[in-house]
């Protein structure tokens, strides 16, 4: 589908692609296949539309956006010759001290010229390049809008509108020769800001003074503000048209003369070469991989401990959603963590689906079905899904404590968490990573350089709260999370993480299960009422120990501490004291203290002594010199208690309030149900019903597959073969271009279309369905019978039948129709 002539417009250009050039642009650009292109031609407006050719300028790296921006101040059309000579500058000395010789950037406009025109940002060929308007509007100067590049407008714009007879004062002062045609004196004026000789000569003659406000200008912002007696080096400047006036206070300096005071450069520094990632470290790989390993239990260990302290039900939901600050510090409390971590570890097992609201009335937070699920993993399989789930979650922990757009504070697991950058720049942060040597650690302000460079449109703000740009604030949390997660160790790519990346969950969990240590099956039990815990335990003996004790320290090995309260506990989730003792005995590597043993013996002989039911509540107890000394209690008052019986007390709270409130006295009483049992509370039954996990918020469309591109590809080139199709008229003898609908007599349709279908041609015809839509259509008629024809349509790509008696007309289509 090569052309003979060069394009005249982008669709044209486009439509000389061939199916893999265009399936690349869609791939690039997937917001043009929302909804598929009818045709070429409408394929070429969408690429031109603002919203999608904003979203193609942010995914280009600097050295391609340089090149916008360098074809955006340079005439339409630019040869290459032009756009090189303004990456470059034209080889003279400009006072800006360089170490870019102009080779690295010879070298790279090409890859970054091919970069544009895939995704149809400039089309054209190299004696002719064009930026499409809606990108020269965007990176064009203005006063509202200054140019990236620091040019103001040309002097053809900046005197747009001038009088004749101020062009003559200009030009007299510049030492030109007079004209009447305003045009020519505009280009007599640009002439000379081009001509480098002459214009060397003229500012020669230029005050110290007015070379200083060049100075000031001409890397930009070229505008500048002026009093009504401007002082005389601006005079000077003004008068010779270096200074024109945008208005009565502000005058501009004009892209001709700016150049050459750049030495014809657009860019003080172009970036034709992505900035390095340098190393501040190497490690031993096998140290890297083991400290990740440590971290990956760690972090397993903590979700696992954060959720099992929701078991019974966990803190309760704000109004407008989110966990409060107050349960915020109490949960990094119980995790022995800062705030900012407590508040990574809860959105991570939200995102991950073990954590989640129950829905009740008075909603809170508890560990979903899928927790449990989850708990009978192998540790490395449990980890996998964590990092997994990290890699695409846009939720992003390191926004909580901000503020959102209007004002409010952003809370954990609350709205607006949301950032769809957030999975790109993990991602890359890690391929950067896995780029360098295994153990290498890289320094990271050149990871956040390596991000600007490759996106640098693509780090702005969002929200009120944001003082620096997304993308490299999220990248300093993703270097922090995949500490903490286990992706890195010391600063480096573990290799479990490169197979994540590369391979897969199933090969990073198979290298990280030898690093994971094996569960022990004991503890180490001690005089002072603690349990040593030298390393990992099984799950069993975690779970039962986890009631029995409370941990009171954690690291490489964890110390337990019974309490009374805690033995109260066990007692409570059903077990006795003798079921403690066998306990203990079976998994202490050393003898069962007697302080530990006199301990549950004693909570056991007090558990359940006091017995608390409903009536609202009442109390019932064997020994009424307990229930005396309980009344007599002035701590009993709240309690609202009074006498029904020797053995029983009646309260006027609920049994939960009066089980607790006589807790906090220090008895040890035990919940009865109707029938007069104790009712025995088992820990980790409270879940939310079956929840699926937050959905992470797509940056944009989805990258389309190969079928879907070859299907769009075929689609638009279908349509745009109906759309261009050139038709005879019924009487064969002139030639029009596809409008409006064909008109022939029924008999003239079905004996076109039967000769059509015998030839194996293709034919135009106009119809109307069932709704009264006309359209028009290019078929190649297979098969007439029964009043239908059935055809391939070209316009629809697939086979259709249709009714003769909706065929309007047909016509042949001209010779060439298909060429």
């Amino acid at each position: 589908m090569g052309m003979t002539t060069p394009p005249r417009t982008l669709a044209e250009a486009l439509r000389a692609r061939d199916d893999e050039s265009l399936a690349g642009l869609l791939r690039a650009r997937p917001d043009l296949l929302s909804p598929v292109p009818n045709d070429i031609t409408q394929l070429a407006t969408r690429a031109g539309t603002r919203a999608s050719v904003v979203r193609a300028l942010e995914h280009l790296d600097r050295f391609a956006l340089q090149t916008a921006e360098a074809l955006a101040v340079a005439p339409d059309p630019a040869p290459y010759e032009t756009l090189l000579a303004l990456l470059t500058g034209d080889g003279q000395d400009d006072g800006t001290a360089r170490d870019d010789s102009g080779t690295a950037i010879r070298s790279a406009t090409p890859g970054a010229l091919a970069t544009l025109r895939e995704q149809a940002l400039v089309w054209g060929e190299d004696d002719r390049l064009r930026l499409v308007r809606t990108a020269r509007e965007l990176l064009a100067p203005s006063p509202q809008h200054p140019s990236p590049t620091g040019l103001g407008p040309t002097v053809a714009e900046a005197t747009a509108g001038m009088s004749p007879g101020r062009l003559q004062e200009i030009l007299a002062a510049a030492g030109l020769p007079a004209t009447h045609d305003p045009v020519s004196a505009v280009a007599s004026l640009s002439a000379l800001f081009t001509d480098r000789p002459r214009m060397g000569e003229l500012l020669d003659t230029a005050p110290v003074e007015a070379l200083s406000v060049l100075d000031r200008l001409v890397w930009g912002p070229p505008y500048g503000e002026v009093t009504p007696n401007p002082t005389p080096p601006v005079k000077w400047l003004r008068d010779r048209g270096l200074l024109l006036p945008v208005s009565t206070r502000t005058v501009v300096l004009p892209r001709e003369a700016a150049l050459h005071l750049r030495a014809g450069r657009a860019h003080r520094v172009p970036e034709p070469l992505p900035p390095a990632v340098v190393a501040v470290a190497t490690r031993d790989p096998q140290a890297v991989d083991s400290a990740a390993a440590g971290q990956a239990f760690l972090a397993v260990s903590t979700v696992e401990e954060l959720l099992t302290s929701w078991n019974g039900g966990g803190p309760p939901i704000l109004r407008a959603g989110g966990l409060s600050v107050r349960e915020l510090k109490r949960t990094a409390a119980v995790l022995d963590v800062s705030e900012p971590i407590a508040t990574f570890w809860l959105e991570l097992a939200y995102a991950a689906g073990l954590l989640a609201s129950d829905g009740e009335a008075d909603e809170r937070y508890a560990p979903t079905p899928a927790y449990d699920d989850w708990t009978e993993l192998p540790v490395q399989d449990r980890w996998v899904h964590l990092a997994t789930t990290w890699l695409a979650a846009t939720r992003t922990a390191g926004l909580v404590g901000g503020q959102d757009a209007k004002g409010r504070a952003l809370s954990a697991l609350g709205p607006d968490l949301d950032r769809s950058a957030a999975p790109e720049v993990r991602h890359r942060i890690l391929d950067l990573l896995a780029s360098l040597d295994a153990g290498t650690a890289p320094d990271p302000e050149t990871l956040l350089a390596r991000l600007r460079w490759e996106r640098p449109l693509r780090g702005a703000s969002t929200s009120a709260g944001d003082t620096t740009d997304l993308r490299s604030r999220i990248a300093l949390w993703t270097l922090n999370e995949s500490e903490l997660l286990g992706i890195t160790g010391r600063g480096a790519l573990s290799s479990q993480s490169r197979a994540l990346l590369d391979s897969g969950p199933a090969k990073a969990a198979a290298l990280l299960a030898p690093l994971i240590p094996d569960p022990l099956d004991h503890v180490l039990l001690q005089a002072d009422l603690t349990a040593v815990a030298p390393g990992p335990l099984e799950r069993p003996l975690a779970d039962t120990l986890s009631v029995l004790a409370d941990i009171e320290s954690k690291g490489g090995a964890t110390v337990y501490r019974f309490t009374p309260g805690s033995v109260r506990r066990a007692l409570d989730a059903g077990q006795s004291a003798a079921d403690l003792h066998a306990f203990l005995a079976a998994h202490s590597r050393t003898p069962v203290p007697q302080p530990l043993s006199y301990l549950i013996d004693d909570v056991a002989r007090r558990h359940g002594h006091l017995r608390i039911g409903a009536a609202s509540a009442y109390v019932r107890c064997d020994d009424e010199a307990v229930l005396n000394e309980i009344l007599a209690d002035r701590r009993s008052a709240t309690l609202r208690l009074r006498r029904l019986a020797p053995t029983a007390l009646a309260a006027q709270i609920d049994p939960a309030s009066l089980l607790e409130g006589l807790r906090e006295m220090g008895y040890a009483p035990a919940a009865e149900s109707a029938e007069g049992d104790v009712l025995i509370t088992r820990a980790g039954t409270r879940r939310t019903p079956p929840r699926t996990p937050p959905a992470p918020v797509p940056e944009g469309p989805p990258v389309p597959d190969g079928t879907l591109l070859g299907a769009a590809v075929r689609a638009i080139r279908a349509g745009d073969t109906a759309a261009t199709v050139v038709h005879k008229e019924t009487d064969g003898t002139t030639a029009a271009p596809a409008g409006s609908l064909p008109r022939t007599t029924s008999a003239e349709t079905l004996a076109t279309v039967q000769a059509a279908a015998m030839t194996g041609s293709a034919v135009w015809i106009g119809y109307v369905n069932a709704d009264g839509a006309a359209s028009q259509r290019v078929i190649a008629p297979v098969r007439v019978e029964g009043g239908f024809v059935t055809a391939y349509d070209h316009t629809a790509d697939e086979v259709r039948t249709y009714p003769l008696h909706r065929i309007t007309g047909v016509a042949e289509l001209a010779d060439d129709a298909t060429t």
